[in-house]
C-alpha cells in the first residue's frame, strides 16, 4: 500500500490492486492542502465523522469520480439522500471491499454534519493484504486502543484541544501495536498548532515519521 498526507486529517491510500481511496478529505479551506478538488481521482472516499473539517469536499469529490463514500451509517445515509453512492457501516463491523477489508473502530468524539447528529465518530483500519493502515480519526485517548492492531501504520491525532494531543498520542502508541506512527491533525489551524516533531521524536525505535504534504510513501 502506498500513502500521502494532505494536511490535517486527509490521507490518501492506493492499495495493492491499484484501488485509490481518500480519508477525510478537507480540501478548500485547508490551508496545507496541495489538492485541487476538481483533479483529486478516487475509487472510494472514507469518513471518519461529520465534522466539516472531515467530510470537506467529500461530495464534490465522490460525484466528480461516481466514488463510494464509506462512514458510519448515519452519516451515510444523510449523504445518500443528497444523492451520492454510500455504503453504511457501524462501529466494530468490517466489510471485504474489491481492493481490501475496511472495519470501523471506537473514537471518543462528537459527529454532526449540517446541524444533524450523525452517529458516533469513528476509527478506521484499512487492510489490503499487503499492509493495514490505522487512522484514529479525532479522538481522545482510551485504553481499549491496546486492542487496535497489529496494523503497518497508525495516523494520530496530536492538536489537543478537539482531540489528543502530544502526551495521549505518546500514550496511544504504546497501546496501539504498530509499525509506524504518524501524527496528523494538528497547525490547521491556531488552536490546534504543535510540533510534530516532538511527538516522533519521543517514540521509541525511529517509528515516527512527519510526511512532507503530497510525498508519496510506500509500506
Amino acid at each position: 500500500m502506498k500513502f500521502s498526507w494532505h494536511g490535517h486529517a486527509c490521507v490518501q491510500l492506493q492499495t495493492l490492486d491499484g484501488t485509490k481511496i481518500i480519508i477525510d478529505p478537507f480540501i478548500n479551506g485547508n490551508p496545507y492542502s496541495d489538492l485541487d478538488v476538481e483533479s483529486v481521482v478516487t475509487d472510494y472516499i472514507i469518513l471518519t465523522h461529520g465534522h466539516e473539517d472531515h467530510v470537506g469536499d467529500a461530495l464534490a469529490i465522490a460525484r466528480n469520480n461516481e466514488a463510494t463514500i464509506i462512514a458510519v451509517v448515519e452519516l451515510a445515509d444523510h449523504l445518500a439522500s443528497i444523492d451520492v453512492k454510500t455504503h453504511g457501516m457501524n462501529i466494530g463491523g468490517s466489510f471485504n471491499f474489491p481492493f481490501g477489508t475496511v472495519k470501523l473502530t471506537p473514537a471518543i468524539h462528537s459527529s454532526s454534519y449540517d446541524g444533524h447528529y450523525m452517529g458516533l465518530a469513528a476509527g478506521v483500519i484499512v487492510d489490503d493484504v499487503s499492509s493495514t493502515i490505522y487512522h484514529a480519526g479525532d479522538t481522545a485517548r482510551f485504553t481499549d486502543m491496546s486492542l487496535i492492531g497489529p496494523v503497518t501504520a497508525a495516523f494520530l491525532p496530536i492538536g489537543d484541544n478537539f482531540t489528543m494531543g502530544i502526551r495521549d498520542a505518546l500514550h496511544a502508541a504504546q497501546l496501539i501495536q504498530s509499525e509506524l506512527y504518524i501524527p496528523i491533525h494538528y497547525n490547521t489551524f491556531p488552536v490546534i498548532e504543535q510540533n510534530p516533531y516532538e511527538f516522533t521524536n519521543m517514540l521509541h525505535d525511529n517509528r515516527g515519521l512527519v510526511p512532507e504534504i503530497g510525498e508519496i510513501i510506500e509500506l
